[in-house]
């Protein structure tokens, strides 16, 4: 069976440099019926279980540290006991939510197998210093966190952000994706790479 991609929508908040927003998280799942990979653990883990149904989670990867992106991750890990993936570079914002370290350090290209799928992370620093991508290349398919929305960057004017970087990181490790290349992001529509291209 070919590999899938399905998206749960969760609710909840999101805290940073002292402020708090309402937002809605997208959480991406890749394989098949009987294997998954989950890309980020927002607010409700048990949504994203119910998701799963009774697969075997391969690894959950955090696109990023930030608290909307990772605060279901420990109660994700309770129940599934799936290896937890995030970027060394988002370390201070996962101690800020959790006593327990991360299972695995993700690092750039880092590669993970899920239902005959390959998804290589490419690491994209500047909405957060550990920000990464995962691009599955027989999907014409990228994740891509906080890092690409439709219609551009993602925010750089709070802590740890750069707006330079985050623009570096776009041009060099994501425009250069094939244009036709669907963008899953962490919040809101879908996007292309061709879309983006004129967006930076």
């Amino acid at each position: 069976m070919v590999a899938r991609i399905e998206r749960v929508v969760t609710s909840g908040t999101f805290s940073l440099g002292g402020g708090t927003w309402e937002v809605d998280n997208n959480v991406w799942l890749v394989g098949d019926d009987s294997e998954v990979l989950v890309i980020d653990a927002a607010h409700d883990a048990r949504a994203i279980v119910d998701a799963v149904a009774g697969r075997q989670v391969v690894a959950l990867v955090c696109t990023h540290g930030h608290n909307d992106h990772i605060n279901a991750a420990q109660a994700f890990y309770d129940a599934t006991k799936a290896p937890v993936w995030l970027h060394p570079g988002d370390r201070m914002l996962w101690d800020t939510l959790f006593d327990a370290a991360p299972d695995e350090d993700l690092a750039d290209g880092t590669t993970f197998e899920v239902a005959g799928t390959t998804l290589r992370a490419i690491h994209t620093p500047g909405h957060s210093p550990g920000s990464t991508c995962l691009y599955a290349a027989d999907l014409g398919a990228v994740f891509t966190g906080d890092t690409l929305f439709h219609g551009g960057p993602g925010a750089t004017g709070r802590s740890y952000s750069d707006r330079p970087t985050i623009e570096a990181s776009i041009r060099e490790r994501l425009l250069t994706l094939p244009a036709s290349t669907v963008v899953h992001t962490g919040h809101g529509d879908d996007t292309t790479i061709a879309a983006e291209d004129t967006n930076l």
